[in-house]
């Protein structure tokens, strides 16, 4: 069997989810990749048989969607003549990652494919979201990557085809301990954003993971790491807490571990705005504005509150895949 599998290439979640589901998927037959998109840190550790630019989200330097080079930097007739070009009919399976150019492919060609991650887990209702919801995000989520069929990760079992989030297995087989660090991820904020005053929390010591940084380096409080999955695995599983965005993957990685989490949404970005809903109904605190001025007190005040969250499922992923290709074909 030949199987197609596209992966989305904004942010880090997607690819990090595709190292461990390729082998899986591999024992069924021939796996070609398709990574679509431009602004990952993380670079795959897979082979890539398709490269396209595909579109992708852009960032502010302080956390907020950037308009003007979403509409610039995405090169739409290029992502469109991908998709007429990628070779949809030689594939038995296509699954789907939420990549435009493999889901438009399959709509001109007729294709079935089965769009399968976080973002599937939206068409259903049951999946939190905001106490107010958005017309153009939820019309994104429902029609940015189409198939024909839908299998979806989330927190929790929100509806009948919605599994559990994929966990590193470094992160399964490992003994969470506290050396008392804070860990900080959050690729959509320049460090300069509120670096001055995390400097002033001197009572407490962070791990800084920063896409700016190219070999760790210790600014009082601060050690600043760059961008990478084994270092930042460790410092995740040894930490007090960490802040992070309003992903996905991060966030189920630390609830699995039950470590004190606070999560900061990217403003305007939909998605992370209904994962915040998600992750507040299961009682972890979020903020939806975060600045120089007010991050010291919501980090002091975070830390004082009671912690008592209950801990997650891990997909078993041999099972997911073997429910995706015999359901799905």
């Amino acid at each position: 069997m030949k199987i197609l599998y596209a992966i989305q290439a904004t942010g880090n979640g997607h690819i990090s989810r595709a190292q461990y589901v390729i082998p899986y998927l591999e024992k069924y037959g021939q796996v070609d990749t398709l990574v679509s998109g431009s602004n990952a840190t993380l670079q795959p550790n897979f082979a890539v048989t398709y490269k396209s630019c595909g579109m992708s989200l852009f960032y502010k330097k302080c956390g907020s969607i950037d308009k003007t080079a979403l509409f610039y930097k995405n090169n739409y007739a290029k992502a469109i003549k991908d998709a007429f070009d990628l070779p949809v009919k030689n594939y038995d399976l296509i699954i789907n990652d939420f990549d435009f150019v493999t889901a438009l492919a399959c709509k001109l060609r007729g294709k079935r494919s089965v769009q399968f991650g976080h973002q599937a887990s939206f068409m259903s209702d049951h999946a939190p979201r905001p106490e107010q919801k958005s017309i153009a995000g939820e019309f994104v989520l429902s029609n940015y990557a189409r198939a024909t069929h839908y299998v979806g990760l989330h927190f929790q079992k929100y509806d009948d085809f919605i599994f559990p989030a994929v966990i590193k297995p470094e992160i399964i087989n490992a003994t969470p301990k506290d050396h008392g660090h804070i860990t900080i991820y959050l690729p959509s904020y320049d460090d300069d954003c509120f670096k001055s005053e995390i400097k002033k929390l001197k009572h407490l010591r962070f791990e800084w993971f920063d896409k700016g940084v190219s070999r760790p380096k210790v600014e009082g409080n601060i050690t600043f790491f760059p961008i990478s999955n084994e270092l930042f695995t460790k410092s995740m599983i040894n930490c007090h807490g960490i802040i992070t965005g309003g992903g996905f993957e991060t966030p189920a990685e630390a609830l699995y571990m039950k470590k004190r989490i606070l999560a900061v949404p990217i403003n305007g970005q939909y998605e992370q705005q209904c994962n915040a809903a998600a992750l507040e109904k299961m009682g972890v605190p979020t903020v939806l504005n975060i600045d120089n001025k007010t991050i010291g007190k919501q980090i002091n005040q975070w830390l004082d509150m009671p912690w008592n969250i209950p801990t997650i499922e891990s997909n078993k992923l041999a099972e997911t895949m073997d429910y995706i290709v015999n359901a799905h074909l």
